[in-house]
C-alpha cells in the first residue's frame, strides 16, 4: 500500500536451495537441483540427483569408497530411494524415507492461509460494505497465452482508524482477496497487511489522501471471479467486495490494446526493478488513479499498449498512426486534437507499441472529459478506438 511509492523484495530463484516449511520446524532436505545445468530446475528427493558423476565408474568416490570398504554400485541398492554414498555415519532422522515424503507433500501444499477471519467472509459469500473500497483492474498482454492481470486497491485514509504511539500515526488494514473461477473453482489467493504510517503531526494531512495498493497475477483468458475482503484493525470496519474479470485474448492477426490506464504517476524504474514491485509494468512504474479526477496542476499520465501490427516486408516496422482527441463533454468542444506516427513512438514494433504520455492539464477548465485515441494500422487496414473519462477540478 503506499501514497507515493512502494518496496519489494526479490530472491533469485537459483539460490533457493532449501525451502521452509511451516509447522515443520526445520529446514527440509528436498533440494531445488539442476543435476544438468541446463537451467532446469524441480524438485527431488534424492539429493544425489545432483552429483555430476553418479553415472560415471570409478570417480567422484566418497572415502569408503577409495579405501575399498564399499563399492559405488553399492548407492544403486539402497532401499530408502536415494544413490546417496555409504558410509558408517547413520543417516539423519530428517532422511527418513518417510520424513521426506512428508516434506515432499508439504513443498507441494497451498501456502497456510494467515487471515483465516477473512477466508471465512468469501468462503459464506456474506456481503460487508462498512469500509469503503475501490477496486479495479487492468489487462496486459504477456503472451499468447498469459495476460498479466493488475489488480489495484484503493481506500480513503479517512475512513480507517489511527493509533498514535510514540509519536508515529499508524492505521493497519487487513487483505485478502481470491480469484476463483464461475463455478467458484479457486485459481489464485494473496493475502497482506497493509500498514499505513506517518508522523503523528501529518495525521490530519493524511486523512484528505488516500492509500492504494496493487497485485498483479497471470492469468489465461477467460472469465473469472474477483473478491477482496479489506478489514480495518483498529476500527474493525470490513468490506467483502465481489466483481467480475473478464480477462481478454489477444488473437495473433488482429490488432489490439491493453487497458488504457489513466495513470497519476508514469516513471522509468532502476534495472533492478524492472517487472518487479508495486505498479510496475516491464520497465516502468505506472500508478492509476482509480476515481480518474485529477487538478488543473497536476499531469495526467496516458498508458496503453498496441499488439499485432502488420510489419513492413523491407523494413520490418510497423505503419500506422495514432490519433489524440479530448473532448468536453456536454459541448462536444475539442481541447486537444494531435497525431504521431507508430514509428516515432521510443521501442516501436510490430509485435507490440506502448505509448506512454504526461499531459499537462493547466489549460483545461474543470469539468468532464473524454480522451479518445485512433489507432490505425495502415499495413492491415486496421482501427481501433480506445477511450477514457476524466474529470478536471
Amino acid at each position: 500500500m503506499e501514497e507515493g511509492g512502494g518496496t519489494t523484495s526479490t530472491y533469485p530463484f537459483e539460490k533457493w536451495r532449501y525451502r521452509y516449511i511451516e509447522g515443520v520446524g526445520t529446514d527440509v532436505n528436498i533440494e531445488f537441483v539442476d543435476p544438468s545445468m541446463s537451467g532446469e530446475y524441480r524438485m527431488t528427493m534424492d539429493p544425489s540427483e545432483k552429483d555430476a558423476l553418479l553415472y560415471v565408474p570409478n570417480a567422484g568416490l566418497t572415502m569408503y569408497e577409495q579405501m575399498g570398504l564399499t563399492s559405488k554400485n553399492d548407492r544403486f541398492n539402497r532401499s530408502d530411494g536415494t544413490h546417496l554414498g555409504i558410509g558408517n555415519e547413520p543417516t539423519t532422522q530428517n532422511m527418513g524415507e518417510f520424513n521426506r515424503l512428508e516434506q515432499y507433500a508439504n513443498l507441494q501444499k497451498p501456502p497456510a492461509i494467515k487471515f483465516r477471519d477473512l477466508e471465512a467472509v468469501v468462503n459464506t459469500r456474506i456481503t460487508y460494505n462498512l469500509l469503503p473500497v475501490k477496486v479495479h483492474a487492468d489487462y496486459i498482454r504477456m503472451t499468447e497465452s498469459t495476460v498479466l492481470t493488475r489488480v489495484t486497491v484503493q481506500l480513503e485514509n479517512k475512513d480507517l482508524q489511527f493509533q498514535q504511539k510514540d509519536g508515529v500515526s499508524k492505521a493497519l488494514v487487513n487483505m485478502y482477496a481470491r480469484i476463483t473461477s464461475m463455478s467458484r473453482r479457486p485459481v489464485n489467493v494473496w493475502e497482506e497487511p497493509v500498514v499505513i504510517e506517518v508522523p503523528a503531526e501529518m495525521t490530519e494531512q493524511t486523512l484528505k489522501r488516500n492509500s492504494i495498493y496493487s497485485h498483479a497475477v497471470f492469468l489465461a483468458p477467460g472469465a473469472y471471479r474477483l473478491n477482496v475482503v479489506v478489514k480495518d484493525v483498529t476500527g474493525g470496519t470490513m468490506n467483502n467486495f465481489e466483481m467480475p474479470l473478464h480477462v481478454p485474448r489477444f488473437e495473433e492477426d488482429k490488432l489490439a490494446s491493453s487497458t488504457l490506464i489513466l495513470a497519476d504517476l508514469i516513471e522509468k524504474v532502476p534495472t533492478r526493478n524492472i517487472g518487479t514491485g508495486q505498479f510496475v509494468i516491464g520497465d516502468s512504474k505506472v500508478r492509476p488513479r482509480l476515481n480518474d479526477t485529477f487538478r488543473q496542476d497536476e499531469k495526467m499520465g496516458i498508458y496503453v499498449q498496441f499488439y499485432n501490427f502488420q510489419a513492413n516486408d523491407k523494413t520490418g516496422k510497423p505503419e500506422g498512426s495514432i490519433g489524440y482527441e479530448i473532448v468536453r463533454n456536454g459541448s462536444n468542444k475539442k481541447v486537444l486534437d494531435l497525431n504521431e506516427e507508430v514509428n516515432s513512438l521510443p521501442g516501436a514494433a510490430a509485435q507490440q507499441v506502448t505509448v506512454e504520455k504526461l499531459l499537462t492539464l493547466q489549460s483545461l477548465e474543470p469539468g468532464q472529459y473524454t480522451l479518445k485515441m485512433t489507432v490505425t494500422d495502415r499495413l492491415r487496414n486496421q482501427t481501433l478506438t480506445p477511450s477514457a473519462t476524466f474529470t478536471v477540478n
